[in-house]
This record gives structure tokens, sequence and C-alpha cells, in this order.
């Protein structure tokens, strides 16, 4: 599971009085002390995490129908699943640009084509029991939940009530939690975000590498034998987080391919 939250310099989140969970989350998770957004403004950003480019996109107008290949389109086409889950979109399948706290520039799947309109779900339809979440799951909250307009401690208290219960599962389920920003602030002079990944099979840690939307969205591909997308065919996937036992009992051979989540089990 993705979940992408917005416009905050990585120091303003670990250790922040304000975001108890999250400082917590870190101790648990791989952190990444070097990752880094590509651009300013926000939109650009989640295009390259969903796509592997930016798609001509540079600002945040509502995007029309893309035609680009997608992660969502590639775990279709190769029998797997995907749904994103976006707080206060109105109904499934919506692609307006706007609606209540709601906004399309956060949901990247909306912009293209060939994402179905079961694959772009509101939040109210994540599902009790986890074990019926698609293969990849990417969650979007609201202008409020995810730190745009209300804050970080806000954000830092959705993440804790609606996504705790499910970590806790994840570390049992061969699943993973990938939690990261957009971008920074604007006055940020280097675009630092902060990201953790936590779950099934991961060292907890500080991790020094430098990193990016593309790194992780290639950790992902590598994960499900997908074919690299865009700029993510050369950035490099992360390999350095994961225990020994767990590449093993996945089954990969190599330090260049991370370890499969549950999804490879759960392919709806």
């Amino acid at each position: 599971m993705v979940v992408v939250e917005e416009n905050e310099d990585a120091s303003a989140i670990i250790g922040n009085k304000a975001a108890p969970y999250l400082t917590s989350l870190a101790a648990r998770s791989a952190t990444f002390t070097h990752a880094r957004a590509e651009t300013h403004p926000s939109q650009p950003n989640y295009m390259a995490l969903f796509s592997g480019g930016q798609q001509g996109v540079s600002d945040d107008s509502c995007v029309g129908r893309l035609s680009a290949p997608n992660l969502g389109s590639e775990l279709l086409a190769a029998g797997k699943s995907f749904v994103g889950y976006s707080e206060d979109l109105p109904r499934a399948g919506f692609t307006g640009c706007t609606s209540g706290r709601y906004a399309q520039k956060h949901s990247p799947w909306t912009a293209f084509a060939d994402i179905p309109a079961a694959s772009n779900q509101p939040w109210t339809a994540w599902p009790a029991d986890y074990a019926q979440l698609p293969t990849v799951s990417w969650v979007t909250p609201n202008l409020c939940d995810d730190m745009h307009d209300c804050g970080v401690a806000s954000g830092d208290r959705w993440l804790e009530a609606n996504l705790a219960g499910y970590l806790s599962w994840a570390a049992t389920h061969n699943s993973w939690l990938i939690v990261t920003w957009d971008e920074a602030s604007d006055s940020s002079p280097d675009n630092g975000i902060a990201t953790m990944v936590a779950g099934a099979g991961v060292r907890p840690g500080r991790y020094a590498e430098q990193i990016d939307h593309y790194s992780l969205l290639r950790t992902i591909e590598n994960a499900y034998g997908l074919q690299p997308l865009g700029d993510s065919a050369t950035a490099e996937p992360i390999t350095d987080i994961w225990a020994p036992a767990a590449s093993s009992a996945a089954g990969r051979s190599g330090p260049t391919v991370a370890p499969a989540p549950a999804g490879d089990q759960l392919s709806r």
C-alpha cells in the first residue's frame, strides 16, 4: 500500500511533537534520510511515482485523459490488481477535478484513460478484511488529512486512525506500507521529503542512499516483475532494507530484486 502526504519537509515530520504516530512509525520502518521529490508543484511528482514520468504536466491544473503506460495498467495487464482509494471521492469512477476536499491532482490514476472505474474508489470502499485488498493499493487522504490544508497534526492523526491496523496485519501477511510525500515545502533547498517503508521482511533503520519517486516505483515494479516505466528504468530499486530471511522466503535470488509482497498471493 502506497500513501502520499503533502508539502512538508522531512525535518517537519520525524521527531515533530505534532507527529507522534509518524515518529513511532519511523522507528519501525526503513526510513530514508536522502529522499527527494522531483519538482514543484504537487502534481508532476504524483505522475512520476505512478507512471515513471511527469507526462508533460507542470502545474496543478485538472488533467485530461492521458494515454501513457502506468503502474495501474501494468498490474492489470499482468493479471494482478490495482485500486486507488481517495478520501472524499464522491463515487467510484469519478474523474472530475474536485469535490469537497477531494482533488484529482492528488489521485494520479484518475487522469489515465486505461484505468477502469472499478480501480478508482472512494475511501469508504476500503475493505474491513485486509485480505480483500488488491495487489497494490494507493491511498489519498483529503486536502485536510494529507497535511495540505490542515497541517502535520491532522495528517498524523488520520494515518494512525486509519492505517495502523493495516500495518499490524501487513507484518504477518507478506505486505508493505509505503508512506511518502509528494514534495517538500517551497522553501526547501533540496526538496527533501520523509519516506518510510514498513511491513514484512523490512529491516527498520535509517538508510542514507539517495532515492526519489522513481526509485519507489522501480522497487514496486521489480517486486511484481513489471517492465520499468519511463525514468524508473534508470532508477536503482531499493534492495538493502530487506531481511535475508524475507528474500529467501520470497524465492528470489540476487541482490537486485526486492521480495514480493502479499499481492502476489492476493491478486484479484
